[in-house]
């Protein structure tokens, strides 16, 4: 909020969704086209990691799960817009907790979306009624499905760092499930440990070898990195001329060409919001329909810039 200190008004950092701090235009990003709508199926997850991007563990349920019925009305709105979606990302949350996500699933598979599904690969994803749904839709979709394997670190210690004791074990059985029945499936790690990308990319591939897991982990599709976000740390805000100072196209913001669908608790209907990473922040609320959701968003929060501008991550690849 500006406060008035004398003849000068002050601007606290990341407050104001047209001025920074400094009171130079804030960068903007305009959806150029909705490439990916993401769907959040609730915040509940079988573990509590250490630093969860959206504070996911077994009691957090301020995104309460998603219904099948309120997927519907987005899915049907792209086809009703022609809005020109290409594919669906459906996120947690554990995805698999959530009692529709089958039938989730098949509804965007129906519709000749590419579905992507985030996964932890753990016991959710392994109770036989989701075994055979999954194997059921990989029969009649898979050129069109596939799931993402959280690994945080290629270490097993330092893996459970993140995800909690005894967490590495049960990722490795889902992750070999999923090769044996001819998933296509890739991997997220982390950048928190401060490894090089070289040193990441080279310490998964000796552990995806030595499990067994055809992956290429040199690969960029293969193996996703994303950047860490800290709450507590420092980072700059981006004003507009920063896209010309650090040579970044605002079109490759995820905000350029996704929105993610989640149910508030708190609410009777479910919300569209600027980002996958930010449910929570009411100013990245942008409304109950695809079209509410289709103006430009003001960069004004600190995972902006550290996230999306600063470390190049996107959710989608």
């Amino acid at each position: 909020m500006p406060t008035n200190t004398g003849s000068v008004v002050k601007i606290e950092p990341f407050t104001d969704a047209h001025f920074t701090a400094q009171g130079k235009p804030r960068a903007k990003v305009s959806l150029s086209q909705l490439d990916t709508l993401w769907l959040n199926t609730g915040t509940l997850c079988n573990i509590a990691c250490d630093n969860c991007y959206i504070e996911s563990t077994p009691t957090n349920d301020r995104l309460a799960y998603l219904s099948l019925a309120e997927a519907l009305v987005f899915l049907d709105e792209i086809q009703s817009e022609e809005l020109g979606t290409q594919s669906v990302g459906i996120t947690g949350g554990e995805p698999f907790m959530n009692p529709d996500i089958l039938a989730i699933a098949e509804a965007c598979l129906d519709r000749d979306f590419d579905l992507l599904i985030l996964t932890n690969a753990m016991r959710p994803m392994m109770r036989p009624k989701i075994q055979a749904g999954l194997l059921d839709l990989n029969k009649r979709f898979r050129s069109q499905l596939t799931l993402r394997v959280s690994i945080d670190h290629f270490h097993k210690d330092i893996h459970e760092q993140e995800r909690g004791p005894k967490s590495w074990q049960p990722m490795v059985t889902g992750l070999r499930w999923l090769q044996r029945n001819g998933f296509v499936f890739h991997i997220a790690g982390r950048t928190r440990w401060g490894d090089s990308e070289q040193a990441l990319r080279q310490g998964f591939a000796e552990t995806l070898q030595e499990l067994g897991i055809t992956l290429d982990a040199h690969n960029t599709n293969d193996l996703v990195l994303f950047p860490e976000i800290d709450p507590t740390a420092q980072v700059p805000e981006i004003a507009t001329e920063c896209w010309g100072i650090l040579g970044v196209n605002p079109d490759e913001m995820m905000c350029a060409s996704s929105r993610m669908v989640v149910k508030h608790k708190s609410k009777s209907h479910p919300s569209v919001m600027a980002c996958t990473l930010l449910p929570y922040e009411p100013e990245f609320d942008l409304g109950i329909t695809l079209k509410d959701a289709s103006g430009p968003v003001a960069l004004n929060h600190p995972s902006c810039a550290k996230f999306c501008v600063l470390g190049g991550g996107s959710c989608s690849g």
